[in-house]
């Protein structure tokens, strides 16, 4: 039996409203129950054009060919923000300096990222379905790599980048100021995080995984 099907006949028991001593052993000590497929309708999730994630093509999803990237926006203290990137084949991860969690900066910071990798590598980009990526198009035409958005509210159809994003605050604390964090430092970071072998890549190092990735498209 799952965990959802447990949560769930708790919940319908108590017609919806969760008793306050099983509340205490949530995490999040909700007393109601709201479905993990729900989404909320609405400005934030309206994006022009934006191409589903559904119609990513059949060698992203499956990782076969390197250049396939997932991304998103992290947030720290006092509203300031770095961009994360993941290519899907290698875990290879690149951190990226942003101004604002507006749509011309961080596709500002998303440019300078791709014109940092080498050439015909960055193939497409995932990225959720939030405004920072609203100026998609431009993106797209100026850097040549297709965007696609997730499903509203389901962050981990871009798990590679969720699981990444897990280890970062070990070099990158949660509530961090980012801002005084320059490009160099971040690329620090990258680094470390890159070099550390992963059990999903039979336990070589994303660095390693990149290299391959590279060679692949010499």
């Amino acid at each position: 039996m799952s965990h959802e099907t447990i949560c769930r006949s708790l919940f319908v028991q108590a017609r919806g409203v969760l008793k306050k001593e099983l509340r205490y052993h949530l995490r999040t000590q909700q007393k109601m129950r709201h479905s993990r497929f729900s989404s909320t309708k609405g400005a934030r999730n309206t994006i022009a054009d934006a191409v589903s994630i559904h119609d990513r093509p059949p060698e992203a999803a499956d990782r076969a060919v390197p250049g396939h990237w997932e991304g998103d926006l992290v947030s720290g203290a006092h509203n300031t923000h770095v961009a994360t990137w993941v290519e899907r084949r290698s875990w290879f991860a690149i951190i990226v300096k942003v101004k604002g969690e507006d749509t011309m900066s961080v596709v500002a910071g998303l440019k300078r990222a791709v014109k940092r990798l080498p050439q015909h590598l960055p193939k497409s980009l995932t990225w959720d379905r939030d405004m920072e990526l609203a100026n998609h198009k431009d993106f797209t035409i100026a850097m040549d790599v297709k965007v696609y958005f997730c499903d509203p509210r389901s962050p981990w159809q871009r798990g590679t980048n969720e699981n990444t994003n897990r280890l970062r605050p070990q070099y990158l604390p949660h509530g961090t100021q980012l801002d005084p964090y320059s490009q160099a430092e971040l690329n620090k970071i990258a680094a470390r995080l890159n070099e550390r072998p992963r059990k999903t890549l039979g336990c070589m190092s994303p660095a390693d995984k990149r290299r391959e990735a590279v060679a692949m498209t010499r």
